[in-house]
């Protein structure tokens, strides 16, 4: 618990180490039972918002031990009594007012938000979404669930009849309050339904709580009920919201700004597709083979810095690095319906543009970015030194293994819904995720403009509708490389899924038709993201790579002695 987000300040620790003893826990609930039954007693006093306030700080107090507060009846509690008794307290008719519009427009904004959050899904919109939350364990209702399989039409109905209320439900500001009755009445009886349905107990009083605020709010004011009302509190969040539009649409184009302009050093090249790729290279000039990075699915090149930079700077490798068509500041001139071959013939033709022809390449390839290279592979053996998979798709994973199928359509759907919300200009939002501040220092803020650019995800889910066609579509076996190969795989992969191993392995053997030239290494405690993104994994990755090149280097050497030798004999 002292790892969570709100436990960081050693201040706060403090305090919640003093309230988590056991007496002092029991003392703060007797307490706060004393001081919620005085709150039900009549009265208008100055000492019930003194108790909103206990209640609203105490619950925060407790939730270091206790985890309420996460849910959204807590939240809505919470926010009713903070605000609630702050207004009690103050003596300006206005400050009060602003306050209650607070929640109004807090209550407005639960309501809408959720409805269009639904609407987007696939579920809401067929008719699914309810029997299938009855059918859980958890929220589910079996006489209900009977209910909508036996009256299809009125289960649906009942879906979209709360999708309307939620979604308009900002029409209660609209008409004079006239709709003000009926969407709090249809709200509130959503909020019963739930409580006795869906055993949402906590949801049937706290949202509730704020129907006072939203029919005060939305009162004419010249109901006697909101004579003198200040309205002021509506303007300045029109005027906030105004603002904080047109700020992330500036946030918005600065980051693709930095997004499309790439590094001082990035070139580029045009393939046969039209498709314009934006690479880097690195590292020293000698003989030793280039190796070429190929990232995966909604990823970006610039994962691979912990493994690109110990390469550039502490070995004989350069290294090539790019962006795939739609990501970073590459672009995609193609007009055809994508295929995953368009991007197995974009790498290849920025291999034989970028790589001289007498230097090697040894392809790297991440996630998707294993299956790209592996078909790479086959079309250029001549080229390659080897091929380096680090916890690589395998085009069979969708029909072998249970739990990358289960996860195929839950990655469509966000690919599709986070491409759709950061198109709307919502990138400003996103949270900075933890593993961008694990990169390099000098990597983090333009990984951090590609992950809140809608072009990584649009391109993301465009790629992810191909795979998961051709994934679908696979059938037989891989054929065999001649191609020396080294797959690295994350424990916790194939610990969560026993499958992908077996997979891995079967990979390793394609590539041993030639002789034993194929291994499979597993990185102890990392993920499938981790293994890059951290610094500890991603150097035991490169420390393989460069042992799994050194030994393929000597493999060769001595396949060249064996040559001149037998030249000679003859």
């Amino acid at each position: 618990m002292k790892r969570t987000p709100e436990a960081k300040s050693v201040s706060l620790r403090k305090v919640a180490d003093v309230v988590s003893g056991k007496k002092v826990t029991l003392a703060l609930h007797a307490t706060r039972a004393a001081v919620s039954v005085g709150m039900l007693l009549p009265g208008k006093s100055r000492w019930r918002g003194a108790g909103s306030l206990f209640l609203s700080g105490t619950n925060c107090l407790l939730q270091a031990r206790h985890r309420y507060g996460t849910d959204g009846s807590d939240q809505v509690a919470n926010l009713v009594q903070s605000v609630t008794g702050v207004a009690r307290l103050a003596k300006k008719p206005e400050t009060q007012d602003a306050l209650l519009w607070y929640i109004g427009i807090q209550a407005t904004m639960s309501y809408a938000i959720s409805g269009w959050v639904k609407l987007v899904g696939d579920k809401w919109r067929d008719g699914t979404a309810l029997p299938g939350v009855m059918r859980t364990r958890t929220y589910g209702s079996e006489p209900v669930y009977r209910l909508t399989q036996r009256y299809p039409k009125t289960s649906k109905a009942v879906q979209h009849t709360t999708l309307a209320m939620e979604c308009l439900f900002p029409l209660v500001y609209a008409a004079g309050g006239r709709f003000t009755r009926p969407f709090l009445a249809a709200a509130g009886s959503f909020h019963v339904a739930n409580g006795f349905i869906m055993g949402l107990g906590r949801f049937m009083t706290a949202f509730p709580a704020m129907h006072p605020m939203v029919a005060y709010t939305t009162g004419p004011k010249d109901h006697p009920a909101v004579t003198g009302r200040d309205d002021r509190a509506a303007k300045a969040a029109a005027l906030l919201l105004a603002g904080g539009i047109a700020a992330s649409a500036v946030v918005a184009a600065q980051r693709r700004a930095v997004v499309l302009e790439g590094w001082p050093t990035s070139r580029k090249v045009v393939t046969r597709h039209g498709n314009e790729l934006m690479y880097e290279t690195g590292g020293p000039e000698s003989d030793a083979p280039v190796l070429v990075f190929c990232a995966g699915l909604a990823s970006t090149s610039e994962h691979f810095a912990w493994i690109t930079e110990w390469f550039a700077h502490g070995s004989d490798h350069a290294v090539v690095s790019y962006a795939r068509a739609g990501y970073a500041g590459s672009r995609r001139g193609s007009k055809a319906p994508y295929e995953l071959a368009e991007s197995v013939d974009d790498l290849e033709d920025l291999v034989r543009a970028v790589v001289p022809e007498n230097r090697k390449v040894v392809l790297v390839g991440h996630s998707l970015g294993g299956e790209l290279i592996r078909r790479v592979a086959e079309r250029m053996p001549e080229r390659l030194a080897g091929l380096v998979y680090l916890d690589p798709s395998h085009p069979a994973e969708l029909q072998r293994s249970d739990r990358q199928r289960a996860g195929a359509k839950d990655l469509r759907v966000t690919l599709t819904h986070v491409a759709r919300y950061v198109q709307l200009g919502t990138g400003v939002l996103m949270s900075r995720p933890g593993w961008v501040d694990r990169l390099p220092p000098a990597y983090r803020e333009k990984v951090f403009a590609q992950y809140t650019d809608a072009r990584l995800w649009t391109a993301g889910k465009r790629e992810w509708l191909a795979v998961e066609k051709e994934f679908t579509e696979f059938t037989g076996a891989i054929g065999p490389l001649t191609t020396p190969a080294l797959i690295i795989a994350a424990q916790q992969t194939v610990d969560q899924d026993p499958e992908q191993f077996l997979l891995y392995n079967e990979l390793a053997r394609v590539h041993q038709s030639q002789g034993e030239r194929g291994a499979v290494e597993v990185i102890e405690g990392a993920d499938h993201d981790s293994m890059l993104t951290e610094a500890r994994y991603a150097h035991h990755a490169a420390r393989l790579m460069a042992e799994f090149l050194a030994a393929e280097c000597q493999h060769d050497g001595a396949d060249t002695v064996a040559a001149h030798e037998g030249g000679a004999e003859r």
